[in-house]
């Protein structure tokens, strides 16, 4: 074993009588645009910081590329056919009244649970107020977000002369560290979970963070077309953008580089709420005894492919920065394996010496954070419904294959990308005759993977 994971170990086992606290952080519509995942143009110092001393998963994937699907399935560890949240209405409990979510998982195992902000989508859940009462010991902090100058901001992006505290997210994060606060005071191991909305449609962030940008410096994506060869069902018209106000027909260079810079400076406002809270963290002598994961719920296509927005599951629309920290750990790690959202379920509890249910079907990452192994699978599902089909997009560390399979069970199309030769996407491959071999391989492994998805084993997906 390596030093790093004998380090480690020794640690957790340290820990295993007094448990390890859960801070567990959430953004809404976050891709990679992160200084520790490569982007150049991004400013986002304290995420990185934490990056600097934990986990980072350079591929990992949400399970359904719009929020409500993906947090069910993240909150739940189950794929969105088993939980059934494969829409903005769909409430978990009413398909399944037994599931069992992640913080009611650590509830049920001595942990006070708390949150605050956008965990679950409150429209997936039993309501707006409790947001799913069997997870939380003390009742969901539902704010009453006072004179914030985000929500009087029409526009799709702007920036505002405002303190942090006079938006949403500041005051998300000024009422994370007042929990913080008092769950440290409780002296028993907690779970407490901050959701931020940003950089979530409209692009509003308070000017300071505005002004860390240049315009001029984004540049515009340099291939804004359909792929070669394309699937009918991987493509839309940016239609969540253009619901805002000034939007024009035509998305000229001017307009995407205004609206490249409100996602960016978003970003790096969220990054300074991010740091407010493990700052507070340190400040309460907490940090060597928790356990500190950072995610975002899916991607977002900044141009791409001509697109504004999520709802595909091709790779800018479902890759998600997820980074994890675990006492002990002062070097970063860096894993180019592919993981899923999913995964947080069973990483989390068995870091924290708890049992993994057995409904859970992620895989524990922590056999890669302790470098015990390189990957714990060969590939990760992201699942999106098109066109009356749903596309069970497989991703390895190459290649993403997606079949598009209607309600009968048939297989309607195929789409197959190859990142190493082609990372723009730019043609699908899945008709030339040389790939036959690599398709069928990659259907099986696709289906080795797919637990609980009910329509790709309807007819055994048959052409």
């Amino acid at each position: 074993m390596k030093v790093l994971t004998i380090l480690i170990f020794l640690i957790l086992n340290t820990y295993a009588q007094k448990k390890p606290n859960i801070l567990f952080i959430a953004v809404d519509d976050l891709k990679p645009t992160l200084g520790c995942y490569e982007d150049k143009l991004a400013i986002t110092p304290n995420i990185d910081s934490l990056a600097e001393q934990g986990t980072t998963f350079k591929k990992t994937y949400c399970q359904w590329p719009v929020c409500g699907g993906s947090r069910a399935s993240l909150m739940t560890g189950l794929y969105p056919e088993s939980t059934g949240v494969m829409d903005l209405k769909t409430k978990m409990r009413d398909v399944n009244p037994d599931l069992l979510t992640l913080p009611q998982h650590f509830a049920n195992n001595g942990y006070t649970t708390a949150g605050v902000g956008k965990i679950y989508d409150p429209r997936c859940v039993d309501n707006k107020n409790d947001l799913d009462k069997p997870s939380w010991t003390i009742p969901f902090t539902k704010l009453q977000f006072k004179n914030m100058k985000d929500k009087n901001n029409k526009r799709f992006a702007d920036s505002i002369a405002c303190k942090d505290k006079e938006m949403t997210d500041g005051q998300i994060a000024e009422k994370g560290i007042t929990l913080m606060q008092s769950l440290a005071a409780e002296k028993k191991p907690f779970f407490l979970a901050v959701g931020f909305k940003k950089p979530h449609l409209p692009f509003i962030a308070p000017k300071k963070y505005w002004d860390l940008y240049k315009r001029d410096q984004f540049p515009i994506h340099n291939f804004q077309k359909k792929s070669k060869f394309a699937t009918k069902f991987n493509w839309h018209d940016s239609h969540e953008l253009r619901s805002y106000k000034e939007v024009p027909k035509v998305f000229d260079e001017a307009f995407q580089k205004e609206t490249m810079h409100g996602y960016y400076a978003c970003v790096s406002f969220i990054d300074a709420q991010v740091g407010k809270l493990i700052q507070q963290l340190k400040n309460l002598k907490l940090e060597k005894n928790t356990i500190i994961v950072f995610w975002g719920d899916h991607g977002f296509h900044l141009g791409d492919h001509g697109m504004w927005g999520k709802h595909t599951n091709l790779e800018q629309a479902s890759i998600v920065p997820l980074i994890i920290k675990v006492p002990g750990q002062k070097s970063a790690i860096k894993v180019n394996s592919t993981a899923g959202l999913i995964d947080i379920f069973p990483t989390l509890a068995e870091a924290s010496g708890l049992a993994i249910p057995n409904s859970v079907q992620g895989k524990s990452l922590l056999p890669i954070i302790t470098q015990e192994q390189e990957k714990v699978r060969e590939g990760i599902i992201t699942t999106f419904n098109s066109k009356g089909s749903l596309g069970y997009s497989f991703r390895t560390e190459r290649y993403r294959y997606i079949e598009w399979i209607n309600k009968k069970g048939t297989i309607e199309a195929i789409d197959l990308y190859d990142y190493e030769k082609d990372p723009q996407e730019r043609v699908n491959i899945a008709q030339n005759p040389e790939n036959k071999k690599l398709i069928q391989q990659l259907a099986a492994s696709l289906r080795e993977e797919a637990r609980g998805a009910k329509r790709l084993f309807k007819k055994q997906a048959k052409k």
